[in-house]
């Protein structure tokens, strides 16, 4: 019997951003399971399953990863290369969900190999719209990559 639950590991130290997130992802009919991080630290322990996240059945391979850059412990940045640089997790999609839109942030982050950027609106309805928007691709239109 296969698993068709989708998956999103969305690490956000921003505890409304992560709320409003996760609510948008749950108000659509393919709902996925969340797994809320807020640090850098603590989403490499789950991706490269160490420390509490030993066990792959409390550590599934999300879908796809929603990435802050600007995280406590190890950067959002630093997350993403190190994803980037694993054979066993480069090919999970990586969308940096961030406020910032500094030319820099973004060079780095695609030299770095990010699948998507997006900058984070303002507005409650542009934040809904836009995360709408990156579940129906992300989770529903995108062809992932087999394992």
């Amino acid at each position: 019997m296969t698993d068709t639950t989708l998956r999103v590991l969305l690490v956000e130290d921003n505890d409304d951003h992560a709320e409003l997130i996760r609510r948008t992802l749950d108000e659509q009919p393919w709902a996925p399971q969340i797994t809320h991080l807020s640090d850098g630290e603590s989403a490499l322990d789950y991706l490269y399953r160490r420390g509490d996240w030993v066990d792959p059945a409390q550590s599934p391979r999300p879908h796809v990863i929603l990435l802050d850059l600007r995280l406590p412990r190890v950067d959002g940045l630093d997350v993403l290369t190190s994803i980037k640089q694993s054979a066993d997790l480069r090919r999970i999609p990586v969308v940096v969900l961030t406020t910032s839109s500094a030319e820099r942030d973004v060079t780095r982050a695609y030299d770095a190999y990010v699948n998507s950027y997006l900058v984070k609106p303002f507005g409650f309805e542009e934040f809904r719209d836009l995360m709408h928007d990156v579940g129906v691709y992300w989770l529903t239109r995108n062809t992932a990559s087999p394992v």
